[in-house]
Protein backbone atom coordinates (compact mmCIF):
# COMPACT_ATOMS: atom_id res chain seq x y z
CA UNK A 1 0.00 0.00 0.00
CA UNK A 2 1.06 3.64 -0.77
CA UNK A 3 0.89 5.61 2.60
CA UNK A 4 0.96 9.02 0.71
CA UNK A 5 -2.50 8.16 0.09
CA UNK A 6 -3.39 7.38 3.50
CA UNK A 7 -1.03 10.04 5.52
CA UNK A 8 -2.89 12.40 8.14
CA UNK A 9 -1.53 15.78 8.38
CA UNK A 10 -4.16 17.44 10.37
CA UNK A 11 -4.21 18.72 13.70
CA UNK A 12 -7.12 17.05 15.58
CA UNK A 13 -5.78 14.65 18.24
CA UNK A 14 -4.01 11.69 17.64
CA UNK A 15 -5.19 8.26 17.90
CA UNK A 16 -3.11 5.43 20.08
CA UNK A 17 -0.38 3.73 17.87
CA UNK A 18 -0.20 7.33 15.64
CA UNK A 19 3.13 7.45 14.43
CA UNK A 20 4.84 11.25 13.72
CA UNK A 21 7.86 11.40 11.71
CA UNK A 22 9.87 14.32 11.01
CA UNK A 23 13.00 15.80 9.44
CA UNK A 24 14.84 18.32 8.29
CA UNK A 25 12.56 18.59 5.46
CA UNK A 26 9.03 17.74 6.25
CA UNK A 27 6.82 16.46 8.84
CA UNK A 28 4.20 13.74 8.80
CA UNK A 29 1.25 12.02 10.91
CA UNK A 30 0.26 8.54 10.31
CA UNK A 31 -2.40 6.80 11.56
CA UNK A 32 -1.74 2.77 12.39
CA UNK A 33 -3.43 0.84 9.84
CA UNK A 34 -2.42 -2.94 9.05
CA UNK A 35 -0.31 -3.03 6.21
CA UNK A 36 0.32 0.83 5.98
CA UNK A 37 4.45 1.63 5.47
CA UNK A 38 5.74 5.23 5.36
CA UNK A 39 9.54 5.31 3.27
CA UNK A 40 12.15 7.85 3.74
CA UNK A 41 15.22 8.43 1.78
CA UNK A 42 16.88 11.10 -0.65
CA UNK A 43 14.60 10.22 -3.69
CA UNK A 44 11.56 12.21 -4.04
CA UNK A 45 7.69 11.32 -3.97
CA UNK A 46 5.99 9.17 -4.48
CA UNK A 47 9.41 6.90 -4.32
CA UNK A 48 9.69 8.27 -0.72
CA UNK A 49 7.15 9.88 1.53
CA UNK A 50 9.58 11.82 4.08
CA UNK A 51 12.92 13.44 2.39
CA UNK A 52 15.93 12.61 3.73
CA UNK A 53 19.73 14.25 3.16
CA UNK A 54 18.31 15.29 -0.01
CA UNK A 55 21.82 16.49 -0.82
CA UNK A 56 23.83 13.60 -0.11
CA UNK A 57 24.74 11.34 -2.19
CA UNK A 58 25.92 8.31 0.85
CA UNK A 59 22.14 8.57 1.40
CA UNK A 60 20.03 5.93 -0.51
CA UNK A 61 17.13 6.93 -2.05
CA UNK A 62 14.96 4.49 -0.30
CA UNK A 63 17.11 4.32 2.64
CA UNK A 64 14.38 3.10 5.60
CA UNK A 65 10.77 1.90 6.05
CA UNK A 66 7.88 1.70 9.03
CA UNK A 67 5.42 -0.52 8.44
CA UNK A 68 2.34 -1.55 10.87
CA UNK A 69 1.91 -5.00 12.08
CA UNK A 70 0.88 -7.44 14.54
CA UNK A 71 -0.80 -3.67 15.91
CA UNK A 72 3.18 -2.18 16.23
CA UNK A 73 5.24 -0.03 14.12
CA UNK A 74 8.61 -1.16 12.42
CA UNK A 75 11.63 0.16 11.28
CA UNK A 76 13.76 -1.48 8.20
CA UNK A 77 16.95 0.06 7.11
CA UNK A 78 16.51 -0.59 2.93
CA UNK A 79 19.69 1.80 2.43
CA UNK A 80 23.26 1.32 1.98
CA UNK A 81 24.30 3.17 4.89
CA UNK A 82 24.11 2.25 8.24
CA UNK A 83 21.49 3.63 10.54
CA UNK A 84 22.03 4.11 14.17
CA UNK A 85 19.49 3.90 17.08
CA UNK A 86 19.37 5.13 20.91
CA UNK A 87 22.07 3.59 22.85
CA UNK A 88 24.18 3.13 19.54
CA UNK A 89 22.28 0.05 18.21
CA UNK A 90 23.32 -0.06 14.16
CA UNK A 91 20.61 -1.61 11.97
CA UNK A 92 22.32 -2.96 8.34
CA UNK A 93 20.39 -3.58 5.52
CA UNK A 94 20.51 -6.96 6.54
CA UNK A 95 19.39 -6.48 10.08
CA UNK A 96 15.79 -7.76 10.62
CA UNK A 97 13.46 -4.96 11.59
CA UNK A 98 12.82 -3.01 15.02
CA UNK A 99 9.81 -2.92 17.08
CA UNK A 100 9.24 0.70 18.28
CA UNK A 101 8.62 1.70 21.76
CA UNK A 102 5.82 4.27 22.30
CA UNK A 103 7.18 7.70 22.67
CA UNK A 104 10.20 8.66 21.55
CA UNK A 105 13.04 7.49 19.06
CA UNK A 106 15.69 9.15 17.29
CA UNK A 107 16.89 7.50 14.06
CA UNK A 108 20.30 8.94 12.71
CA UNK A 109 20.90 7.95 8.81
CA UNK A 110 24.98 7.52 8.00
CA UNK A 111 25.67 10.09 5.21
CA UNK A 112 29.20 11.57 3.69
CA UNK A 113 31.78 11.75 6.28
CA UNK A 114 30.52 13.00 9.66
CA UNK A 115 27.52 14.27 8.37
CA UNK A 116 24.36 12.19 9.65
CA UNK A 117 20.82 12.95 9.24
CA UNK A 118 18.35 12.71 11.95
CA UNK A 119 14.83 11.05 11.57
CA UNK A 120 12.54 11.68 14.68
CA UNK A 121 9.64 8.71 15.40
CA UNK A 122 6.90 9.37 18.08
CA UNK A 123 4.71 6.96 18.63
CA UNK A 124 1.57 7.93 20.46
CA UNK A 125 0.32 6.01 23.67
CA UNK A 126 -2.99 4.80 24.90
CA UNK A 127 -2.55 7.67 28.02
CA UNK A 128 -1.82 10.75 26.33
CA UNK A 129 -5.05 12.27 25.35
CA UNK A 130 -4.99 14.27 28.79
CA UNK A 131 -1.71 15.74 28.23
CA UNK A 132 -2.00 19.34 28.94
CA UNK A 133 0.53 22.12 28.39
CA UNK A 134 2.47 23.22 31.23
CA UNK A 135 4.66 26.41 29.97
CA UNK A 136 4.76 28.24 33.35
CA UNK A 137 5.43 25.11 35.74
CA UNK A 138 8.43 25.00 37.56
CA UNK A 139 11.17 22.98 35.79
CA UNK A 140 11.81 19.27 37.43
CA UNK A 141 15.71 19.17 38.21
CA UNK A 142 17.78 16.09 36.68
CA UNK A 143 18.33 13.55 39.53
CA UNK A 144 21.65 13.86 41.48
CA UNK A 145 23.69 12.06 43.59
CA UNK A 146 25.15 12.17 47.00
CA UNK A 147 28.86 12.26 46.83
CA UNK A 148 31.30 12.78 49.77
CA UNK A 149 34.03 15.20 49.68
CA UNK A 150 36.93 13.00 49.01
CA UNK A 151 34.54 10.95 46.54
CA UNK A 152 33.89 13.84 44.42
CA UNK A 153 37.19 15.19 44.29
CA UNK A 154 38.50 11.08 43.40
CA UNK A 155 35.70 10.67 40.44
CA UNK A 156 36.63 14.07 39.11
CA UNK A 157 40.26 12.91 38.92
CA UNK A 158 38.84 9.63 37.04
CA UNK A 159 36.53 11.45 34.75
CA UNK A 160 38.35 14.48 33.88
CA UNK A 161 37.17 13.58 30.20
CA UNK A 162 34.25 13.23 31.16
CA UNK A 163 33.70 16.73 32.40
CA UNK A 164 35.42 17.78 28.89
CA UNK A 165 32.63 16.42 27.49
CA UNK A 166 35.14 14.80 24.85
CA UNK A 167 34.65 11.85 22.45
CA UNK A 168 34.61 8.64 23.64
CA UNK A 169 36.14 9.21 27.39
CA UNK A 170 37.54 6.69 29.31
CA UNK A 171 38.46 6.25 32.81
CA UNK A 172 41.60 7.53 33.76
CA UNK A 173 44.05 4.65 35.53
CA UNK A 174 44.35 3.47 39.01
CA UNK A 175 47.97 4.22 38.76
CA UNK A 176 47.33 7.92 36.77
CA UNK A 177 44.87 8.60 39.09
CA UNK A 178 46.71 7.71 42.09
CA UNK A 179 50.01 10.18 40.74
CA UNK A 180 47.31 13.37 40.34
CA UNK A 181 46.10 12.54 43.92
CA UNK A 182 49.60 12.75 45.53
CA UNK A 183 50.21 15.96 43.98
CA UNK A 184 46.56 17.75 44.99
CA UNK A 185 46.70 15.90 48.43
CA UNK A 186 49.90 15.18 49.71
CA UNK A 187 49.82 12.48 52.72
CA UNK A 188 46.20 11.33 51.73
CA UNK A 189 47.30 7.95 50.86
CA UNK A 190 45.50 7.39 47.35
CA UNK A 191 47.44 4.03 46.18
CA UNK A 192 45.79 2.34 43.30
CA UNK A 193 44.76 -0.22 45.80
CA UNK A 194 42.61 2.14 47.96
CA UNK A 195 41.27 4.30 44.99
CA UNK A 196 39.84 0.96 43.56
CA UNK A 197 38.19 -0.10 46.91
CA UNK A 198 36.98 3.35 47.21
CA UNK A 199 35.11 3.10 43.78
CA UNK A 200 34.04 -0.35 44.58
CA UNK A 201 32.60 1.10 47.38
CA UNK A 202 30.46 3.90 45.69
CA UNK A 203 28.91 1.61 43.01
CA UNK A 204 27.41 -0.39 45.21
CA UNK A 205 26.03 2.35 47.02
CA UNK A 206 24.68 3.70 44.11
CA UNK A 207 23.31 0.57 42.35
CA UNK A 208 21.15 -0.28 45.77
CA UNK A 209 19.81 3.92 45.22
CA UNK A 210 18.50 2.70 41.62
CA UNK A 211 21.35 4.05 39.55
CA UNK A 212 20.09 3.99 35.51
CA UNK A 213 23.55 2.03 34.59
CA UNK A 214 24.59 -1.50 35.60
CA UNK A 215 27.63 -0.67 38.17
CA UNK A 216 27.95 -4.31 39.78
CA UNK A 217 29.00 -7.86 38.15
CA UNK A 218 26.10 -9.83 37.13
CA UNK A 219 27.19 -13.30 37.67
CA UNK A 220 23.93 -15.05 36.45
CA UNK A 221 24.11 -13.66 33.13
CA UNK A 222 25.99 -14.82 30.09
CA UNK A 223 28.69 -12.07 29.64
CA UNK A 224 30.57 -10.31 32.95
CA UNK A 225 31.15 -6.75 32.63
CA UNK A 226 34.59 -5.57 33.27
CA UNK A 227 35.81 -3.28 36.00
CA UNK A 228 36.66 -0.52 33.64
CA UNK A 229 32.98 -1.06 31.70
CA UNK A 230 31.49 -0.69 34.96
CA UNK A 231 33.41 2.44 36.19
CA UNK A 232 32.48 3.95 32.45
CA UNK A 233 28.94 3.32 33.24
CA UNK A 234 29.29 5.42 36.97
CA UNK A 235 30.91 8.51 35.59
CA UNK A 236 29.08 8.70 32.63
CA UNK A 237 25.75 8.47 34.89
CA UNK A 238 27.09 11.26 37.07
CA UNK A 239 27.86 13.17 34.33
CA UNK A 240 24.42 13.03 32.51
CA UNK A 241 23.07 13.38 35.73
CA UNK A 242 24.61 16.44 36.36
CA UNK A 243 26.09 15.29 39.88
CA UNK A 244 29.42 16.03 38.55
CA UNK A 245 29.69 19.16 35.98
CA UNK A 246 32.86 20.52 34.49
CA UNK A 247 32.74 23.88 37.10
CA UNK A 248 34.15 20.63 39.54
CA UNK A 249 37.55 20.27 37.56
CA UNK A 250 38.44 23.63 39.52
CA UNK A 251 39.24 20.66 42.07
CA UNK A 252 42.20 19.63 39.99
CA UNK A 253 43.86 23.03 40.37
CA UNK A 254 47.29 22.38 42.62
CA UNK A 255 47.72 25.69 44.20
Amino acid sequence: MNSRDTLARGAAPAAPGTLHVRSVAGRLRVPPRPGLTVRFGRGERPEVDLPVGEDDLRVSRRHGELTFRKRRWWLRNTGRQLVRLPHGRLMHASTDPVPLAVGYTPVFVKGSGPREHLVELYVTGHDESGLVPRRQATTLPPRTWPLEEDERLLLVVMGQHYLLYEDGPRPLSYRGAAAQLADLCPGGNWTPRRIEFRLEAVRRRLHGDGFPYPLLHDMDSGSVPSDNTLLHNLLKGLVESTTLVPPDLALLDDE
